[in-house]
Formats: structure tokens, sequence, C-alpha cells
């Protein structure tokens, strides 16, 4: 089982830090009104909430005033990157040359690359990635790298291109993580491979997933009350909406913040380290 306690300093840096940041969540992404966002807004246009000194005027009350989409995003520490050292400290109203657009550019790039550096730091520290520990150490430095570019070098990276690389690795990670499990992936497939799969409402109160790959699953309204989610992959999982209500998730690995935030819990759910409880799930439970 991997250590739940490795790793979670270095993890701590790919979380948003909006004191160092210049609201770029908030100019850079489009939304359109729905459950999720209450209002349209274009890409590169800030939030009519986004205040002078680029924090959000309604923080307290996203979810009453219907931005419940705002509550669960986290950008990986993209935002202070982009904010503080590829624009040097320049706010998007500061820098030159249609600074809004530009940071517009840049920012979701750095915010895909921090996200696989949160994959490839959590996979570094699992026990069982000790035969491929050279090839992801490697590649964080590579993408860590990416991350410095100049903003014309980001805007002009093939991030697709990068990631399909990385995933190599990813899915190496995933089969010597649950091969350890009993009765668990043994990287093949097999009722516990799930990848891809179409679980949007699914009846798995109890379920025992231990050690399943659920890699890209939609789990959209899925009852997962109680299930046994113990070193499962999560990459890329849709939690929105999950119930995860005294689900077991110690273990499970690849899982981010923004899906947990994602999901609805109790107190009864356990967690990695490598997550929160979200603030919100209490107040459900």
């Amino acid at each position: 089982m991997p250590d739940q306690t490795v790793g979670r300093s270095e993890l701590s840096e790919l979380r948003g830090d909006c004191a160092r940041c210049f609201g770029l969540c908030c100019v850079a992404l489009p939304f359109a009104a729905s459950s999720d966002f209450a209002l349209d807004k274009p890409a590169g246009k800030p939030c009519p909430n986004l205040r002078g000194d680029h924090r959000c005027g309604i923080h307290a009350r996203l979810r009453q005033e219907g931005f419940t989409g705002c509550t669960v995003y986290d950008c990986f520490g993209a935002g202070q990157k982009v904010s503080q050292v590829t624009f040097a400290g320049r706010d998007w109203r500061e820098a030159s040359g249609n600074g809004a657009r530009r940071m517009s550019e840049v920012f979701p790039v750095v915010r895909q690359l921090h996200e696989l550096l949160w994959y490839l730091t959590e996979a570094l520290t699992l026990p069982a990635t000790r035969p491929i520990r050279s090839g992801l150490r490697e590649a964080l430095e590579r993408t860590e790298r990416l991350t410095l570019g100049t903003p014309e070098e980001l805007a002009a990276l093939d991030v697709a291109a990068h990631r399909q690389e990385v995933n190599v690795l990813l899915l190496r990670t995933s089969e010597l993580v649950r091969a350890q499990v009993p009765g668990g992936g043994n990287g093949k497939r097999g009722r516990k491979d799930r990848r891809g799969a179409d679980l949007i409402g699914a009846r798995l109160r109890g379920a025992d997933l231990r050690g399943a790959s659920l890699r890209g699953a939609c789990l959209i309204a899925a009852d997962l009350t109680g299930a046994d989610l113990r070193e499962a992959d999560l990459i890329g999982a849709d939690l929105r909406d999950t119930d995860l209500t005294d689900a077991d998730l110690t273990g499970a690995f690849f899982l981010t913040q923004p899906q947990v935030n994602a999901a609805r819990g109790s107190a009864g759910t356990r967690l990695p380290g490598s997550v929160t409880r979200p603030v919100h799930w209490t107040a459900q439970g």
C-alpha cells in the first residue's frame, strides 16, 4: 500500500494559491449558464464578480449565487506560475500586447502541464513504481522545464503530444500498483478494468472496486455509498455528484482535488492523504 504521508509537501505546491495569482481562472476560462454557472462568460473576459484586487467578490457565497463550478475548480498551481513566473508578476491589465488574451492562451496550457506534474509526483511516491522511477523522474523534470517556457513557447506547445508520452508511464504505474492488490487488476482487462466505462447513475453501493481501473470512467451521479475503492486508479474519472458517502478511497491514486470537490461525501468517507475533505461535504452530511 502507498505511504499516505510521502509526497504531501511536493503535491501541496501543485495547488492553486489565489494570493499569488491575478484571478486568471476568472479571466481566461469560458463558462456557460448552467447548473454550474449563473451566466455566460467568454474566454479572456473577466468575470463580473472579479474585483479590482483580483479576488472574487462573492467567494463566500459562490454556491448560493449559482457558481458551483467555481467551488470545484483547482488550477494545480498554474495560476501563480503564469502570474509570477511566465509574466514576471505583471497582471493581465499590465502585460503588454493585449495581456488578457496572451494570459488566456497560456494559462490553460500550463494548467495541463501542472496536472501532469501532479500525477508524476504522486507516481514517484508509490513503492510499486520502483522499476520505472527513472523514467518518471525524467518525465517530471521535462514537464517542469516546459512550464518555464516563454509565453510564445507555451502557446505553441503541443500539449496533447506531451500528455500522450507521459500517459505511457502513468498506465504502467497503474499496472504496477494494481498488480499488488489481491484479486486486483494485474494489468489485464477484466471485471475490474472499467476504463472509460459509462457508469452514469450506476448503483454501486457497497461495490468491491479495490484495485479497479476507473480511468476516464463516467460516474456522474453514481451511488458509491460504502464502496471499496482502495488502490483504485481514478485518473480522469468524472465524479460529478458521485455519492461517496462512507466509501473507502484509502490509497486510491491519481485522484485530484477537483474530482473530490465535485463529488458528494460524508464524515465517514475515507480519503487518501493527497486530497482534503471539501467544506461542503460537512454541510451536506
